[in-house]
């Protein structure tokens, strides 16, 4: 392996870690992020290049295994936001219900014969 070769495996390495010394800490880890942190230009890993074969394929299995979690918690967000679509939809439907007991109740108490000893009791 060529010492330019070396330089971005460790700067990829120091990417992964999250440790950088040249880019912010929490870069995403590109081609051109790992081409900063070796302390080159961007753009200088180029897929055209044969000598980055190897780490531009690096490159392609860490984001594709930080995808999955990502898709794990969206899974998981839609499955807590139909839950609450349904218990929204059943605390309406109970507000419903109970407005529709009380207008129930005030319909009956109007019909009912105003006597005292009726009203002694409510």
């Amino acid at each position: 392996m060529s010492e330019v070769l070396k330089e971005y495996y460790e700067a990829f390495e120091r990417l992964k870690a999250n440790k950088p010394i040249r880019v912010p800490k929490g870069t995403k880890i590109t081609k051109d992020a790992i081409s900063l942190e070796a302390g080159r230009k961007k753009g200088t890993i180029k897929k055209s290049r044969k000598v980055f074969r190897g780490i531009i394929e690096d490159i392609e299995n860490i984001s594709e295994k930080k995808k999955e979690p990502i898709q794990i918690q969206k899974q998981q967000a839609d499955l807590y936001k139909s839950k609450y679509e349904k218990y929204k939809s059943l605390y309406e439907d109970a507000l419903n219900r109970e407005l529709m007991y009380i207008e129930r109740i005030n319909e009956l108490e109007k019909k009912l014969p105003q006597s005292k000893a009726v009203n002694n009791f409510l």
